[in-house]
């Protein structure tokens, strides 16, 4: 864009004591032509720059002029592009180091190199090209299709796509839901098989309550259990060191809240038989259920 080049330009100018006209086109990646314009513009908004002809010719800012530099500290700037790489890690083609050269020379660009976030998972391929589809389709205000694999089986679906959200340490995408007549959440690990309709949408008003992702998922389904202390690392991951407590016999007893009982079963299955559940009497025997469906799997073969 060209407003992104003409600051480019002045923080390049307010850096360097001269430049030329060729290293300013390289740097961003246009014609001189187009610097020499880029210039003119700038003069016209009041910014005074200079420029010499000559062997020590080129452009700067007239002595005495300069910005104020305080409006970013170098811990925001180090906020900024420690977001800028972030986001590069699920897209297929990455901008935060050039912006970083733009925007703050060679010194900028090491500012985040202190933290790495890969958002990629282990299906960058795919989930960046489906990112890049979804982001295109919410430009344009076009519906996308996808097929669609949920725990209630398989379903083709067309939504009216408005927001990427990285949520629950996963991404979904936001929209109306042609099918439901409703706005829903749609894990993009499960969504396969998308494309861009070419059908059109007019934005909705989104509720406000529909942007509260999760707020209608409740855990009020208690549920206790007494864990292995050899386990106790998992624990602490998904719910921190004081979710538990240590009985005499180093077992982790726990009374915690499930938003449905499969959930439930699920997670208890993942300890195997480092857990056992205690109550309510119904989650015992549905566990019993659970494991006994297993073991007679296995007895088959």
């Amino acid at each position: 864009m060209k407003i992104d080049r003409l600051i480019g330009i002045i923080t390049t100018l307010q850096q360097n004591k001269k430049v030329t006209a060729p290293f300013l086109a390289e740097k961003f990646e246009v014609s001189r032509r187009t610097i020499n314009r880029d210039i003119e513009a700038i003069c016209r908004a009041g910014i005074p720059i200079v420029t010499t002809q000559g062997k020590d010719g080129g452009i700067s800012l007239m002595d005495g002029f300069s910005f104020d530099t305080t409006v970013f500290t170098k811990q925001e700037l180090a906020a900024i592009f420690t977001g800028l790489k972030t986001l590069d890690s699920v897209s297929h083609s990455p901008k935060a180091e050039r912006i970083a050269q733009k925007i703050g020379g060679n010194s900028a660009v090491t500012l985040s190199e202190h933290m790495l976030i890969d958002l990629s998972s282990f299906y960058k391929d795919d989930l960046a090209a489906k990112m890049e589809q979804i982001k295109s389709a919410i430009r344009e205000q076009l519906c996308i299709s996808f097929h669609y694999y949920s725990n209630k089986g398989e379903t083709d679906r067309m939504i009216e796509p408005y927001l990427i959200v990285f949520k629950w340490s996963d991404w979904y995408v936001f929209g109306f839901c042609r099918l439901r007549q409703d706005f829903r959440m749609y894990k993009l690990r499960r969504l396969w098989e998308l494309s861009i309709t070419g059908e059109s949408f007019e934005a909705r008003s989104i509720p406000e309550e529909k942007l509260h992702f999760g707020s209608n998922m409740t855990d009020d389904y208690f549920i206790t259990a007494i864990y292995d202390e050899s386990v106790k690392y998992k624990l602490v991951e998904e719910y921190g060191p004081y979710s538990f407590q240590v009985m005499e016999n180093g077992q982790l007893y726990t009374r915690w809240g499930f938003t449905d009982p499969d959930r439930a079963v699920s997670w208890f299955l993942g300890f195997g038989d480092k857990v056992q559940v205690t109550e309510p009497p119904e989650m015992v025997d549905r566990m019993k259920a659970a494991t006994w469906a297993a073991a007679l799997k296995y007895s088959q073969t």
